[in-house]
């Protein structure tokens, strides 16, 4: 997923420029008789993107229904956006593109990754990207969320589940005043019909296909809906489709414990620097000390106090043990009496590609519009998310024991325990045999390096390359890497590696 990030993707919106019509009626789209035929036959206007984005991206609107059982029905636009590919005489067809979430917006993702693709892949590809239903500019949705209600995990006390819970509850009763009647369509398996739908209107007979995050699980789904329809499909950092959703909360500890343990080591080599403690049982000490005095009294910082449960939090920048250091040292500092932690010295995130900020789409989108489609992809996808508030509590105890750091932090109750329109379908069990490429850095926080080895158990053609101590959510999207060469092989020939490989750098 990527619910947060350190870089944002500008703004985009379409502009009124000369527009160029493209009228597309494959016989190949849909078997004939299909009710989707009409969608495949739908004209596309494409115009420039507006100001700030590259000339060479175009965007257009795509009609898709809202209702996929009743395709004759209401229909909603999704927006779309592509760079042609730079040689017609080179060129494979369109490379769809997921920046993650979900929930996430996806125009601009194009032009992001332009420059952080080869030049052959670039040649060879219209790169294209989209606003998934219910966010951005494809009929977007929102809640009415309180900046406290978009928060994602909240650490686990007696004093406060009751909160907790009456939260959790608030944010589903919101979405569903707010809306209710298309909750149950925002989902991943109706996200997949809609690339599939674009696909026609584009007039190809496959698509491949760069996921990132969540996006692995989207492009996964739709490789187990439509796999005569997948061409070459990229999964950067992916996700085991086994654990949507609750099981990917409930796993993110047990990465972040491992990463946890990493980072003891690592201060405990340079304590001479840090003073953290001289072996990893100290360094560990001195940061549940930290803990504890901060859940007394809140550690002072520019950006405001923080207790224990709010440090806890941002466990995953364990991965990062040369920028996550110094943090603690300035924590440490200030919870002794020392100056307020600087912001400057906040920790970083992890995720390279991200949305853009709230509302920068126009004022036609809610500004929870990111929280309000994560929540209703999460929640709508499964019916596995417990009714029972108790069982929260019961998980997030037994959870915080298991994985002190983060286990109840994962365990703990969310909206999806109120969400009345949740498992809509069956949740989608991926096992198939379309070749796929997986690309994973070993210290993930995100996608852990667990959850990409069950991603490559469920895609038996698959091939996955781990980038040896790879820090970070993201490997392709985070810039050079020694995956990239791999990813290029593929993209460009088709071709897999022979077996699984492993990299350093």
């Amino acid at each position: 997923m990527a619910l947060r990030g350190a870089r944002t993707i500008s703004v985009l919106t379409v502009g009124a420029v000369t527009t160029v019509m493209a009228a597309l009626t494959p016989v190949t789209a849909f078997a004939a008789g299909d009710p989707l035929q009409q969608y495949a036959q739908q004209q596309l206007r494409w115009e420039r993107c507006d100001t700030g984005q590259p000339a060479a991206l175009e965007c257009a609107k795509v009609k898709v229904p809202l209702d996929y059982s009743a395709p004759g029905g209401r229909k909603i636009d999704l927006a779309i956006s592509r760079i042609k590919a730079g040689s017609a005489k080179e060129r494979h067809g369109v490379l769809l593109m997921n920046p993650g979430g979900p929930g996430v917006q996806g125009l601009t993702m194009p032009a992001e990754m332009e420059p952080l693709l080869s030049a052959e892949v670039r040649e060879r590809f219209d790169l294209v990207g989209f606003d998934p239903r219910g966010v951005g500019q494809s009929s977007p949705i929102g809640c009415d969320l309180t900046g406290d209600e978009q928060s994602f995990q909240h650490p686990y006390t007696a004093r406060t589940f009751a909160k907790d819970v009456a939260r959790a509850r608030t944010v589903a009763e919101k979405c569903q005043a707010k809306a209710g009647d298309v909750l149950p369509h925002i989902t991943t398996r109706n996200t997949a019909r809609d690339m599939d739908v674009v696909r026609a209107a584009l007039g190809e007979k496959k698509i491949s296909y760069f996921g990132y995050s969540y996006g692995t699980y989207l492009g996964a789904v739709y490789t187990q809906m439509f796999p005569q329809r997948s061409d070459r499909f990229v999964l950067d950092s992916a996700l085991d489709p086994a654990l949507a959703w609750r099981g990917m909360f409930r796993g993110w500890p047990a990465g972040a414990e491992l990463a946890f343990t990493r980072w003891t080591e690592w201060a405990a080599a340079r304590n001479a620097t840090y003073g953290l403690g001289a072996t990893p049982a100290e360094v560990r000490k001195t940061y549940w000390e930290l803990i504890a005095r901060a859940d007394r009294t809140p550690v002072p910082t520019e950006g405001g106090a923080l207790s224990g449960g709010a440090i806890r939090s941002a466990y995953n920048a364990f991965v990062h043990v040369e920028t996550v250091t110094p943090w603690i040292v300035a924590l440490k500092a200030a919870a002794e009496g020392g100056p307020p932690v600087p912001t400057a010295s906040a920790v970083p995130d992890s995720a390279p590609v991200r949305s853009a900020e709230a509302g920068a789409f126009g004022a036609d989108v809610p500004a929870d519009n990111q929280t309000a489609g994560t929540w209703a992809v999460f929640c709508g996808d499964t019916r596995s998310w417990p009714r029972d508030p108790g069982q929260y509590r019961r998980d997030a105890i037994r959870d915080r024991a298991k994985y002190p750091l983060a286990g109840d932090l994962g365990a703990n109750i969310q909206p999806c325990a109120f969400w009345k329109s949740a498992g809509s379908e069956p949740a989608t069990v991926v096992s198939n045999d379309v070749n796929a490429l997986i690309v994973q850095n070993q210290w993930d926080p995100q996608a852990t390096l667990a959850m990409a080895q069950g991603m490559r158990r469920a895609l038996h053609g698959a091939r996955m390359i781990t980038v040896a101590d790879g820090e970070g959510h993201g490997v392709v999207v985070a810039g050079p890497s020694c995956a990239d060469a791999g990813v290029t092989r593929y993209l460009t020939t088709g071709r897999l590696p022979a077996k699984d490989l492993t990299c350093e750098g």
